[in-house]
């Protein structure tokens, strides 16, 4: 655990806004290339979190990262060649509401 900055770091994090970036970006590059028919999808800013962008596999499994705005998600989409689309108009596909139902007896 990391105190104010303090501690040690890894090579993926020089402790700069571009360490935490390289870092989302090789996140959600590993989970698109471990997971099958991901897909982004845009959450916008709200009073407690900035915009994120949430991957999400044929399988409902997903994860979710802090992006600096929409444009940032739209353009990792491109790059990592997945569709993207904006969560207010969408919502949430039906296959994460049942992988997340699907999880849920496990934690108890």
């Amino acid at each position: 655990m990391r105190w104010f900055g303090r501690g040690r770091r890894t090579a993926d994090d020089d402790g700069s806004s571009r360490g935490a970036q390289k870092a989302t970006v090789a996140h959600l590059a590993d989970f698109v290339r471990t997971r099958v028919g991901v897909e982004a999808y845009i959450e916008p800013v709200t009073h407690v979190t900035q915009t994120t962008v949430v991957l999400i596999a044929t399988t409902g499994e997903w994860t979710r990262r802090r992006v600096p705005d929409a444009a940032a998600a739209r353009s990792i989409a491109r790059d990592l060649a997945i569709p993207v689309y904006d969560v207010q108009l969408t919502g949430y596909p039906q296959r994460m509401r049942d992988w997340n139902a699907r999880q849920r007896p496990r934690s108890r």
